[in-house]
């Protein structure tokens, strides 16, 4: 009886220890744990002095945004202040334009000519027209001087050539438009007439160059 009680303990004991060891392909299904490699390794958290670099380096950029914006601000500030009035000076050349064709239109009025009338309009159209002219001035509002100056793209524009064998050619020698600037800017171009050489000097020029070549 003892002996059937040894067997049966030894074979209990058999059992438990097949029930522990484990089939090797069970043991190559079982999960390894991951082991991550530097890249995919989680960053370390920023030390205290990477954190104040960190932090010194936004303020720094936000005050240079902030110093930006002040020098925007404060450029526009100066061209509204000297500049704001730039579309109000230029419509109110119209007036000395229009006093300038009105002078023109009694000048050439036959019913008018060489009458006291006629000489009084204009010696008060001239008071006017100088007064405005001041007034532009102290504004830093200025005529552009046209006449005998050599064409100037940046302040003339030429509306016609006219023939003349005193001046070079290029010059100026009719203002048909008077132009202004305010302060650095040009407000309106002058309107010109420019000399050029006369056609029939050009032929005659042409004329005898041939001869000489004959000869």
């Amino acid at each position: 009886m003892e002996k059937e009680e040894n067997i049966k303990s030894e074979a209990d004991d058999n059992s438990q220890v097949l029930e522990n060891t484990k089939n090797p392909d069970e043991l190559s299904e079982e999960k390894t744990p991951e082991v991550k490699t530097p890249e995919e390794k989680t960053p370390e958290e920023k030390t205290p002095e990477e954190k104040i670099l960190d932090l010194e380096d936004k303020v720094a950029r936000t005050f240079a945004e902030m110093e930006n914006q002040r020098r925007r601000f404060e450029k526009e500030k100066e061209e509204a202040y000297e500049y704001g009035g730039f579309n109000f000076a230029k419509e109110a050349l119209s007036l000395i334009d229009n006093l300038e064709r009105s002078k023109k239109i009694l000048e050439n009025d036959d019913s008018l000519k060489n009458s006291e009338a006629l000489k009084k309009m204009l010696e008060h159209f001239d008071i006017i027209s100088k007064d405005l002219i001041s007034i532009f001035t102290k504004n830093n509002i200025k005529p552009i001087e046209s006449l005998n100056k050599k064409l100037d793209p940046n302040f003339h524009q030429a509306m016609m050539e006219i023939e003349d064998s005193q001046k070079e050619p290029g010059t100026i020698i009719q203002e048909i438009q008077k132009g202004f600037t305010i302060k650095d800017r040009l407000l309106r171009p002058s309107l010109v007439g420019v000399s050029k050489k006369p056609e029939n000097i050009d032929k005659k020029n042409e004329e005898n160059k041939e001869n000489l070549e004959k000869k």
